[in-house]
């Protein structure tokens, strides 16, 4: 005889409600975490599917083909002293000339120098198109040929740059060797100053001995690193007036071997990369000495970005190294080669207000350009260079 269970009101009326709880609560889930649940999956998938790989790209894709060749037949690109992105679609290279391309190019030549197991440096170039504008595809718009006389007697531009507080955009071309330092108008048909005596060296206050790069507060007081010979920071007012100087040759708080790029954070201060010190080195804007973050192999090139990193371009490891404003490394990527992605030497680098990388090598003899993986971090891209807002107290 079978037993009849009999189940209440109440009872269904709670098993019922229990049943929609769980659904609503499913579907709440579902559509709060969906986006995150599914991008999960994708990567999940996209994961299990690769194999192998050493993401020497960090966050970035290469962008093959750029920038186009020059166009003369049996001539390749110099050492690439740096370049600037003013916009994604107008970008400045500083070219250390054109180098002949041997008789027989390796397999699988792109065009940079240093493919052919030598590095730029070592070539005798040209002093032709050494100051180049192109587009975002790397097609020439412009090329400054009236001025490649100013670079004869050296070995090209060693670094190209724009203020950010300049309303008429012009151009600042640093040359080491020539030991003078340019400023043109933005379409480069006018040279307004030159600052410098061509080819002669001195440690006063109107010579340099070797230049390296410039930076630039709100009210256009400028900073110049110097040099290969000269172990200095010059600082300069808005018309070019010599202000004052500071450093020595040394490995001591305030002392230098080779400052080879600077840039100023939003509080005024001045960063200096001590190349063969292998250190950083920050001041306050009258040269005071603050700190130094030491152990950096070589930093050939700093950058402080709009949301306080900086960032620097290793010439020896070939990185790209990320650090907050207390000297704290938060992430790194970069490998050493000639193929397309790798890097040899980064002299200068350039971001556009697209995201876009730009990278110029002096050994590698290319410039090459970046754009950011869909769906990258953005905390490991390098990000917009700093505006300084901020009035200093002192």
């Amino acid at each position: 005889m079978k037993k009849r269970i009999r189940i209440g009101r109440d009872t269904i009326f709670l098993l019922v409600g229990g049943v929609l709880c769980m659904t609503l609560l499913a579907s709440g889930l579902s559509l709060f975490f969906g986006g995150s649940l599914a991008q999960a999956q994708k990567t999940q998938s996209a994961s299990r599917s690769q194999v192998g790989g050493e993401d020497e790209t960090g966050p970035y894709e290469v962008a093959t083909g750029w920038p186009q060749p020059l166009g003369h037949p049996g001539w390749t690109w110099g050492s690439q002293g740096g370049v600037f992105a003013e916009t994604p679609n107008r970008i400045y290279i500083a070219n250390r000339g054109e180098l002949p391309i041997p008789e027989k190019a390796p397999e699988g030549y792109t065009g940079g120098y240093g493919a052919f197991g030598q590095p730029a440096t070592s070539g005798k170039p040209r002093m032709e198109n050494c100051i180049l504008v192109v587009d975002a595809n790397g097609k020439l718009l412009e090329d400054w040929t009236q001025w490649d006389h100013l670079f004869e007697g050296g070995r090209g531009p060693h670094h190209v740059k724009i203020s950010p507080y300049d309303p008429e955009k012009h151009v600042w071309v640093v040359d080491d060797m020539v030991q003078q330092v340019f400023e043109f108008t933005h379409d480069g048909k006018q040279l307004v100053m030159t600052l410098g005596e061509r080819l002669v060296k001195g440690e006063d206050d109107k010579h340099f001995g070797r230049p390296t790069d410039i930076a630039w507060l709100p009210d256009g007081t400028f900073f110049i690193s110097d040099g290969y010979i000269n172990t200095r920071v010059v600082k300069f007012d808005k018309n070019g007036k010599f202000l004052m100087t500071w450093g020595t040759k040394g490995k001591g708080p305030g002392q230098f071997d080779l400052p080879h790029s600077i840039d100023i954070d939003a509080q005024r201060r001045v960063y200096v990369a001590d190349r063969s010190n292998s250190r950083i080195q920050i001041f306050d804007e009258n040269g005071k000495y603050l700190s130094e973050w030491d152990n950096i192999r070589q930093p050939y090139h700093i950058m402080i970005t709009a949301d306080q990193h900086l960032w620097v371009a290793d010439g020896v490891t070939n990185k790209f190294l990320k650090y907050d404003l207390n000297g704290k490394r938060l992430y790194s990527w970069g490998t050493y080669g000639s193929f397309p992605g790798a890097f040899w030497g980064v002299h200068q680098f350039s971001i556009d207000p697209a995201g876009n990388l730009y990278a110029a090598e002096t050994f590698g003899g290319r410039t090459q350009k970046f754009t950011p993986k869909p769906g990258a971090d953005p905390a490991t891209l390098i990000g917009q260079p700093v505006k300084i807002t901020q009035i200093s107290s002192r």
